[in-house]
């Protein structure tokens, strides 16, 4: 095939509804945690199987695993054909599209425009539309899907696919298990829609045990939303009832496990999940849930003064608590280290904790050097960093930088308001010190700056450079600052 044919093919693929064309791509996943997920589902025998071979055919073809992801949509439509037979066409328009892009990687030009031909005779009746496609309930459901699967950045994007799909199928069980957990997801975001409004999830999970008593997954997390909102009772007798229903589902043991953490029922949770992860040993969510048990242990024993005295059984405890939470933690980031930012905050507390700086600096200089993250991690990492390098290290130009970054991203989170408190604090004992100190004097400009008290903030910035002139940080914020007041004025 011709290299101008390839570019045609490459045209049609790009038009396809698949895991090749929807937005997470190699450099937005862990790979390999992922993976794991998806290998667990599988051997589980969950439900929608099939799905979930799909979209590991995808992973194996973005590691170059090619024949392995031909043998993942193979195992793909044979479930889709036994279990399926009368949905079949409608359910295998993505695999065959996935199908059509594992040949294209693999040089096999023919063999991908083979899968668009059947595509093309699928569709047509189906859409009107383009022709190697068809934008149905089952397209957007397993979009949804997919997306959810991958991190919090395309929850949004995976809330408005179910939404599509339960346009058309209103009473899909797994549409409706789809949305309702997402809205549980996105609730648990600080800064979105869904985190300062009225929890919906509650009814949407409520809609879920009304078409499928037995979903014991949205028992647990019904559960945790109740236990919210202090209605302990049902939310005890739902995480009951669904343990007595699936003993053995890593997710129901992990979120069951979650609220008796809650609770203050740490040995029973460290007991389900130690259970689960029997069942899947590479769960990193798993390591990160038993890191946090043996952290609330942990941090009970330090309150204990027994706990100081070497020659005590506290104080050896306390030593293998530290060895829990450390590995625990460890093994929640192992392979998620694009995406598991609070396992690696966690476990740099730990080391804090325990004298371990130079494992604790590690961690927060990998932290800081990310650039694809959620601009709420990364307040959190610099506010977190910076009060390491100020307090720890004794390093205040590198603290008191940290926190400023932290302070810049305009998200007014607890984060945002620590990282004010912990400067203006600083701040206000270098000045009473020297009040000719220009770093804090600029600090303080900052401070004046985030909360819109523009000219207190050009006094500080002025002062500041009477000490340390041509501060180029000062100079560009009094600049900005400047040409702010004057756009105002001229309004």
């Amino acid at each position: 095939m011709s290299n101008t044919s390839r570019d045609q093919l490459k045209e049609k693929l790009d038009q396809l509804q698949c895991h090749f064309t929807w937005s997470p791509q190699k450099e937005a996943i862990d790979l390999e945690d992922m993976m794991y997920r998806l290998q667990d589902s599988i051997s589980l025998n969950l439900k929608y199987k099939d799905q979930s071979c799909n979209q590991l055919a995808f992973v194996n073809c973005l590691q170059g695993n090619y024949e392995e992801a031909i043998q993942n949509l193979e195992e793909a439509e044979r479930i889709l054909r036994e279990n399926h037979k009368d949905e079949f066409e409608r359910k295998c328009i993505i695999i065959y599209g996935n199908f059509a892009w594992v040949h294209y990687h693999m040089g096999q030009l023919t063999e991908a425009q083979s899968y668009l031909d059947k595509l093309e005779m699928i569709c047509k009746p189906l859409s009107d539309g383009t022709r190697y496609t068809a934008l149905i309930p089952e397209v957007y459901g397993e979009k949804g899907w997919s997306l959810l699967r991958s991190t919090a950045q395309y929850y949004e994007e995976a809330k408005e696919c179910f939404e599509k799909a339960l346009e058309e199928d209103p009473d899909n069980v797994q549409w409706n298990m789809g949305y309702a957990t997402v809205l549980f997801r996105l609730e648990a975001i600080f800064g979105t829609r869904e985190n300062r409004e009225q929890s919906q999830s509650v009814k949407h999970l409520r809609r879920v045990l009304e078409l499928d008593p037995d979903e014991s997954l949205a028992m647990v997390l019904l559960a945790l939303k109740l236990q919210e909102l202090k209605q302990k009772k049902e939310a005890n007798e739902l995480v009951e009832q669904a343990l007595q229903k699936t003993s053995d589902y890593p997710k129901v043991l992990r979120n069951a496990a979650k609220f008796y953490r809650k609770e203050k029922d740490v040995e029973k949770a460290i007991t389900l999940l130690k259970k689960a992860l029997e069942i899947s040993p590479h769960s990193s969510v798993l390591h990160d849930q038993l890191g946090m048990c043996y952290r609330s242990k942990l941090l009970e024993l330090i309150a204990n003064p027994l706990s100081k005295d070497p020659e005590s059984p506290e104080f050896r405890q306390k030593a293998e608590l530290f060895n829990d939470c450390k590995y625990h933690f460890g093994k929640a980031f192992e392979h998620r280290p694009k995406t598991a930012i609070k396992s690696q905050l966690d476990l740099a507390d730990i080391c804090v904790r325990n004298g371990e700086y130079s494992k604790a600096d590690e961690i927060y200089s990998n932290l800081l050097k990310l650039d694809d993250t959620r601009p709420e991690n990364m307040q959190t990492i610099n506010l977190k960093a910076g009060l390491f390098y100020l307090f720890r290290r004794k390093s205040e130009v590198e603290g008191i930088t940290l926190l400023k970054k932290a302070l810049q991203i305009e998200i007014h989170t607890k984060i945002w308001k620590s990282a004010y408190e912990h400067l203006e604090k600083w701040a206000g004992k270098k000045l009473y010190s020297n009040p000719h100190d220009s770093m804090a004097l600029g600090a303080k400009g900052l401070l004046h700056q985030q909360v819109h008290n523009k000219s207190k903030a050009i006094e500080c910035y002025e002062e500041a450079l009477q000490f340390d002139p041509g501060n180029e940080e000062y100079l560009s914020a009094l600049c900005e600052l400047r040409l702010s007041l004057e756009d105002r004025n001229d309004v």
